[in-house]
């Protein structure tokens, strides 16, 4: 019959099962018939179609057990979800993490059937082997505990890894979730303590090694480590290293430095280093540390190699600053104004056009110039109406910039010592539209005695060793020397001293002013130069009138200057991003030289001290004319025989006696004859004439 080839068609192992569900089905009351059964119950088939859809739900049990027995217990049918629960009370299961197959469809061709009821067979084969073995293993009585046993794989009971993980998990989701209903303010407040947390810890690692830095003694390499690394390349991070280790030392010297070491030997170890690292010369480097100290000079150091900012000077005489940063802008030129001290001047950050070609600057509506020489003539200060010299005026920044300050009115002279640099000069003051300036070549030198007295205010850039302006001219590094900084200052104080004479202190306009400036740093140029001339002329210095700079020297090293110096002006690129600069302000107070008037008094010193000895001179020869003439006398009264006097000897006598008498009365000294100058006489009359031929 059907029935029976049905069953024959069904494995064993899903008779066993449905006949075990049925048991379990009678035996427990509240336990739900399958939903096929009751479905042919209310229908009223027979208990035959019955078995059938049990066996039908049997192989559905299977097909899903081979692939995860774990979705039965979940509750797929209404019978395994109640065994299972009353299994999952006694062990707890996890759920299986891959999907459960889906049963073939009903009403498939017969071939289709049978393919899979072999697949069917062979599945259910080995569920039964792995139930039999679980069921050997764990000692179940129950008829249920085949297809209620979960996966072999699977732990009953968690570990306590997985349980962690699962914590955190949930915590992170409780998190999340926390964030999300959390106010702004709180969000906030957590951000805050969160950056805190950072920094504190960050504090805690710089306390550290601050710590282990300051605990640690540097090693100062030894003269014969240093012999081992001449045939080797110092790579540049290692010379760094070393140079800030050893400042380090000098910063706390007493506790950090090495036994046995002198302060001289670190810094000549940082010079060196310095040198090598910046391509100096030696020199130079321990002229700066000398001047500026170890911290300040490596920031001097590095920061003269890096470029200052361009920066341009606008013409007033042609143009507003307002105007032609507007149209700097619209030529795609980046710029801003250069400093609350200046109206003038403009800073030029990025630019797609060269500065120096654009049609502003070819008509003359501005100048390229750098911040710090733009500092000489705001300290001038020269008015309309005013006759100022320029003594080394070329290229003519400076002399536009006078110009300009005195809106063409007055008279300016611009002087250079090259032919050749006073080309430049006067293109540049015929672009800029400049019209009251004169050029001139001339010694600066002689200026003082061929223009005594002649200018109101004078302005002298002084030729220098540069040392200010190294980012422009990397060559001063190796081609500048301390013997030509001396030099320098030796042409420097001859043309501070010709610039004070010709300089008018009586001057009806406010005059009397010059302003002294180089672009380099040195002493030497600088504050020795100005103290020269305080001690050769009567000057003195006064405030340049710049808010901003550092205070000159009042003394380096063992020299001391005069203590007004500190009324000067320097200009470093490390602290104002300028080239290296010195601005001193003198007024000229009267024409008297201290030096000559020194002279002068020593020489009426040593008159007076001639003069007495001429006078005590002077009286002896007096004493002595006198006793010859008593002598005289006396043995003319014995003689009464003998030849009388003639006239003549008398004469003589009286006339010695006169000449006596003069000569003791003079007390200043005598005042010898200057030698009377032989006439000149005419070549022609002192050769002899020749004589005449005349013929016979």
């Amino acid at each position: 019959s059907d029935e029976e080839e049905e069953m024959v068609k069904t494995p064993p192992s899903s008779k066993k099962r449905t006949m075990g569900q049925q048991k379990s089905a009678k035996e427990k009351s509240p336990i739900k018939p399958p939903k096929d059964e009751s479905e042919s119950e209310v229908s009223g088939s027979d208990e035959s179609e019955s078995e059938e859809d049990e066996c039908d739900d049997g192989d559905k049990h299977d097909k899903n057990g081979a692939s995860g027995e774990v979705e039965d217990e979940s509750g797929s049918g209404d019978d395994d979800s109640d065994d299972s629960d009353l299994e999952i009370g006694v062990t707890p299961l996890k759920k299986a993490k891959s999907p459960a197959k889906v049963s073939p469809k009903k009403g498939g061709s017969e071939e289709d059937s049978s393919e899979e009821d072999e697949d069917e067979d062979e599945e259910s084969s080995d569920d039964e082997k792995d139930s039999d073995n679980e069921v050997e293993n764990k000692a179940f009585t129950d008829d249920n505990a085949k297809w209620l046993k979960p996966k072999s794989k699977q732990k009953l009971i968690p570990s306590d890894e997985e349980d962690g993980s699962n914590d955190d998990e949930f915590n992170a989701d409780n998190d999340g979730d926390s964030d999300e209903e959390m106010l702004e303010v709180e969000r906030q407040s957590k951000l805050i303590d969160e950056e805190m947390r950072q920094e504190q810890e960050e504090a805690e690692m710089e306390l550290r090694r601050t710590i282990a830095q300051q605990t640690a003694v540097f090693h100062l390499p030894t003269p014969e480590e240093l012999e081992e690394d001449v045939n080797r390349v110092v790579p540049p991070s290692e010379l760094r290293a070393r140079i800030e280790d050893v400042l380090e030392v000098l910063a706390d010297f007493k506790s950090r430095r090495e036994p046995g070491r002198s302060r001289s030997e670190y810094i000549e170890r940082l010079a060196q280093d310095m040198a090598e690292l910046f391509g100096y010369l030696q020199e130079l480097v321990d002229y700066f540390l000398s001047m500026l100290g170890p911290n300040e000079a490596l920031e001097f150091l590095e920061a003269s190699d890096k470029p200052r900012p361009m920066v341009v000077r606008v013409n007033t005489l042609k143009a507003r600053r307002k105007d032609l940063a507007a149209a700097l802008m619209k030529r795609g030129v980046r710029l801003d104004p250069l400093a609350p001290w200046s109206k003038v001047g403009l800073k030029i950050y990025e630019s797609t056009v060269p500065i120096g070609a654009t049609p502003e600057y070819l008509a003359g509506h501005y100048m390229l110039q750098s911040a710090a020489s733009m500092c000489p003539v705001m300290a001038l200060g020269p008015q309309p109406g005013d006759r100022v010299l320029d003594m080394s005026a070329a290229p003519g920044g400076k002399t536009s910039y006078i110009a300009q300050l005195m809106r063409n009115k007055g008279v300016i002279i611009a002087n250079d010592l090259k032919p050749e640099r006073q080309k430049a000069t006067v293109a540049n003051l015929h672009r800029l539209g400049v019209r009251n300036a004169v050029t001139c070549i001339f010694d600066g030198r002689k200026l003082g005695s061929q223009m005594r007295n002649s200018f109101d205010r004078i302005l002298l850039d002084a030729p220098c060793s540069g040392l200010g302006v190294i980012s422009r001219d990397p060559s001063v590094k190796v081609q500048r020397t301390i013997p030509d900084v001396l030099r320098c200052a030796h042409l420097q104080k001859e043309l501070l001293v010709a610039a004070i004479d010709a300089l008018n202190h009586k001057s009806k306009k406010g005059g009397g002013y010059m302003v002294y400036s180089t672009c380099s740093v040195a002493v030497a140029e600088n504050e020795e130069v100005v103290n020269y001339l305080l001690s050769k002329r009567d000057v003195k210095l006064v405030d340049t009138g710049l808010d901003f700079g550092k205070p000159g020297f009042t003394r380096f090293e063992h020299k001391r200057f005069h203590p007004s110096l500190a009324l000067t002006r320097r200009f470093y690129p490390h602290v104002h991003n300028m080239d290296g600069f010195y601005v001193a302000k003198i007024q000229k107070l009267s024409d008297s030289r201290k030096g000559e008037e020194d002279k002068k008094k020593e020489d009426a010193s040593s008159n007076d001290v001639e003069g007495n000895e001429v006078e005590a001179k002077g009286e002896k020869s007096k004493a002595e004319n006198n006793s010859k003439s008593n002598e005289n006398k006396h043995k003319n009264s014995k003689k009464k025989k003998g030849k009388k006097r003639s006239e003549a000897s008398t004469d003589e006598i009286n006339a010695e006696e006169k000449v006596s008498k003069k000569r003791a009365k003079i007390s200043y000294p005598t005042i010898k004859k200057q030698n009377q100058q032989k006439k000149k006489t005419n070549a022609k009359i002192t050769k002899p004439r020749r004589m005449k031929v005349t013929g016979m």
